[in-house]
């Protein structure tokens, strides 16, 4: 009878992956079909892409682990303590975790993209360059003289900027 119920959660630990793996397969397609409809930037759609893994892949361990029966109490701990740590570090780290939120609005919310052209305003010394990359900590943008300049994504939103759009 125990052998019987091992192999019964074998089977739906099979099943919830192989769920799994198509799910995510058919959310990459759909994403495909969604960039080419709308013109969405191909670096938008890797991202999007890693942060729907990684929800579909953290779901599917939380399921497979109640099929093995972990208690829910147990689990409950772990990921609480878990997220009161990883507070902890953010709290502690208080410019990481600025710099991860504006990198998420320069990313969803804000009229730059990845290709355009922009001038940071300061008093002293305008910053122009194309942006060549918007990360989790900073951008990166490559002057006219070839030079590659990293800020940090919390000053950006902090900072008046005159940008200059692709052309469609």
């Amino acid at each position: 009878m125990i052998e019987f119920f091992s192999d019964f959660k074998i089977l739906w630990t099979i099943a919830i992956l192989v769920i799994a793996f198509f799910t995510r397969l058919f959310i990459t397609q759909s994403l495909k079909k969604i960039q080419l409809k709308f013109g969405f930037q191909q670096v938008r759609i890797i991202v999007t892409n890693k942060i729907i893994t990684i929800l579909i892949y953290s779901s599917t361990i939380v399921i497979v682990a109640f099929i093995w029966g972990v208690d829910e109490k147990q689990l409950l701990i772990y990921v609480s303590s878990f997220l009161t740590i990883l507070g902890i570090a953010f709290f502690a780290q208080w410019s990481i975790l600025s710099n991860i939120t504006a990198g998420i609005i320069l990313f969803i919310n804000y009229p730059v993209k990845i290709g355009d052209t922009i001038t940071i305003l300061e008093k002293d010394n305008n910053i122009t360059g194309e942006i060549r990359d918007i990360g989790a900590f900073f951008i990166t943008l490559k002057t006219p003289e070839k030079e590659l300049i990293t800020m940090p994504n919390s000053v950006i939103l902090q900072k008046n900027i005159k940008y200059f759009p692709q052309p469609n």
